[in-house]
């Protein structure tokens, strides 16, 4: 098949000032749609990456004492049974920080006793039904008993240890490598130690947001309000969490007058405000990258459209010549193709390029090629469909027409 490129060349560059603006604009877009896609997905991936938990079902309560008559233990007690007894509830329980709110409890834990360890891990002070109540998988080991569970710090023994402690396996990976870590002990910063007897999978911190929030462990001790008031962790049977957190709401606020109820919110809520950053620029991204793939398509059509009016005594003589529809079509698509596809070429390193300063500015992962050569097939799709309706009016062009222009 003849495609012409000779002539097309020459008409390029008789009349270059458009077909390099258009080039251009196809070279921003394609760096622009490249990087930012795989932002969004990089984004979206670590939205929907698993908590372990059963959020959709939990709900959570925070309450804070006002007067010295306030007793801590006899609250918390009274207000598990509370919750403990309500039809629907599968458990509940105290618990130090919510998980995926930004805000909550971490320290360090080593393998050796006294050895520095520059990483800090989360951490859940809960009871014995904590993790029912947060949905959690025990995957090895076994969970706290009752006897087990610590009374809560106070100001005087801020830094007391527990005995025994359950680990995420991404913890307990990164503290033991391949080594069963059942039995074995692991110490805080100060050199006390717990053993380790359970393993949950997955499992998340109070920081989503973090490198690793995977690496969290659990604590059986009763919550304090040296944390900023008492929290509890509520899981319902599946379409049950509304009606149960509204009869929550109403006994919790009137049951204790010696303590104020901050709020009784679900678990979801927390997660979509912990994510919501990453959900605006995401469509955020997906809005400029929609916008600016458009201005491009309207700068190929508009070329497209100026170079077929500009052309109508080119077209009518080589009509009159012999030259079929299909080949006026073919001429501007290969036209429009050889833009395209400099374009194309001069994206492809501006996509590299800014994905590179991205990954050594940000911390972002370097650019998945496949990224890359799906930006340019759609591009190059979208470039061919932008042109295809000048072509088809060009090839419409009746000879005698045509030639009337001369």
């Amino acid at each position: 098949m003849n495609l012409h490129v000779r002539p097309i060349v020459s008409a390029l560059l008789r009349n270059r000032t458009g077909a390099v603006l258009v080039a251009l604009q196809v070279a921003i877009a394609l760096a622009v749609l490249v990087n930012a896609l795989f932002i969004v997905i990089t984004r979206m991936e670590k939205m929907g990456r698993p908590t372990g938990m059963d959020v959709a079902n939990i709900f959570v309560v925070q309450s804070k004492s006002f007067t010295q008559r306030y007793d801590l233990k006899s609250a918390v007690a009274e207000d598990m049974r509370y919750l403990r007894g309500l039809p629907g509830v599968i458990a509940a329980t105290p618990i130090t920080a919510i998980p995926l709110s930004g805000g909550g409890s971490s320290t360090t834990l080593s393998t050796v006793a006294g050895k520095h360890n520059p990483h800090s891990y989360g951490l859940f002070e809960i009871d014995e039904q904590g993790l029912d109540a947060l949905g959690l998988h025990l995957i090895a080991g076994r969970n706290f008993t009752h006897e087990e569970i610590e009374p809560s710090i106070t100001t005087n023994d801020a830094t007391r240890f527990v005995a025994n402690v359950i680990l995420s396996r991404a913890l307990a990976q990164e503290l033991f490598g391949q080594e069963n870590p059942l039995g074995k002990q692991v110490y805080d910063s100060i050199g006390q130690h717990a053993t380790v007897i359970g393993i949950v999978d997955p499992a998340m911190s109070s920081w989503p947001g973090q490198e690793h929030p995977e690496w969290v462990f659990y604590m059986p001790r009763l919550t304090s309000e040296l944390f900023g008031g008492i929290r509890y962790m509520v899981r319902t049977q599946p379409g049950q969490q509304d009606a149960i957190m509204r009869l929550a709401e109403a006994h919790l606020s009137q049951s204790n007058p010696d303590r104020v109820v901050h709020f009784v919110r679900p678990l979801q809520y927390f997660k979509d405000l912990s994510y919501l950053g990453d959900r605006s620029m995401s469509i955020y991204l997906l809005t400029v990258t929609g916008l600016l793939i458009a201005v491009t398509c309207l700068g190929v059509f508009a070329l497209a459209t100026f170079n077929v009016a500009t052309r109508t005594k080119q077209i009518g003589t080589r009509r009159a010549v012999g030259a079929r529809r299909a080949d006026i079509v073919q001429y501007f698509l290969v036209e429009n193709g050889m833009i395209t596809s400099t374009g194309i070429l001069l994206g492809c390193a501006l996509a590299l390029a800014t994905g590179y300063w991205l990954s050594l500015q940000y911390s972002l992962p370097r650019l998945n090629l496949y990224y890359l050569v799906g930006g340019v097939l759609v591009l190059w799709a979208i470039g061919q469909l932008a042109a295809w309706q000048p072509a088809r009016r060009a090839a419409a062009v009746p000879p005698s027409v045509a030639t009337r222009t001369v």
